[in-house]
């Protein structure tokens, strides 16, 4: 793995808890792979996004606010309205329509500053785990990019991508980075979608040192010896003995 780097769900929505969620990963085929980014859907606005609110004749009424967890926005004269899973065109709409009884033909845009839903997540075994926005068009390799690579105690061959499904039913997927790195197959590198999470795992060696440093080094520090643990075809001999007793040979 030549692109392998050296070196927590905070998008967790609740299919990440669902411990089917990584059983039994589904075909790529779910994923609709496409030779192109897929063509933008309207936006529509979403809680936690940050708007701004523009009157072109009445400038103090100018305002920029954000979406509250229950998907509404607080203005002058008008106390609340619901703007998440309304397009800014609709809440301009409903704005001038709200404005008209305060004022004469308002003339209102709403501008979307900041994108709350447009990210995915990146954990695991990569170099800066955590949220990377959807400016455009993502694939999984860019994102893994993005998030500084692959560190070498990752497998890149077996990453999952977890995605809402039909329903908010979580769909795992697993794809082989490795392959689209050495262009063997590109249609691996899969197009990203909001909330998506890609998870790369560790290797068979990383897991082995872990369980070693966990149960060996940790809670028995003071017996020492030698072992060898299956790694592929081969072996690997791991020494992690102590001071009082003498390492098998």
């Amino acid at each position: 793995m030549k692109w392998i780097k050296s070196g927590f769900l905070i998008l967790l929505f609740p299919l990440v808890a669902c411990s089917h969620a990584v059983n039994g990963p589904s075909s790529l085929a779910h994923a609709e792979p496409q030779k192109a980014p897929p063509p933008a859907e309207e936006y529509r606005i979403q809680a936690g996004d940050q708007l701004d609110i523009k009157f072109f004749y009445n400038k103090d009424l100018n305002e920029q606010v954000t979406v509250r967890p229950d998907g509404r926005i607080s203005l002058q004269l008008v106390r609340s309205i619901v703007a998440a899973g309304l397009t800014p065109e609709q809440l301009t709409d409903q704005l001038t329509k709200a404005y008209s009884v305060h004022l004469k033909d308002p003339e209102i845009a709403v501008i979307v500053r900041s994108f709350s839903s447009q990210r995915v997540y990146v954990d695991g075994e990569v170099a800066k785990p955590g949220l990377i926005p959807l400016t455009g068009p993502t694939t999984i390799f860019q994102a893994i990019t993005q998030a500084g690579g692959v560190l070498y105690t990752g497998n890149a061959t077996d990453v999952m991508v977890i995605r809402r499904g039909p329903e908010n039913q979580p769909l795992a997927m697993m794809v082989n980075m490795q392959k689209v790195h050495d262009g063997t197959d590109l249609k691996q590198d899969i197009y990203l979608k909001p909330f998506d999470i890609v998870y790369v795992p560790k290797t068979a060696i990383a897991n082995v040192n872990l369980w070693i440093e966990q149960y060996l080094t940790r809670m028995v520090p003071r017996i020492g010896f030698t072992a060898a643990y299956p790694v592929g075809s081969g072996t690997i001999g791991v020494d992690t003995s102590s001071t009082i007793i003498t390492p098998v040979k």
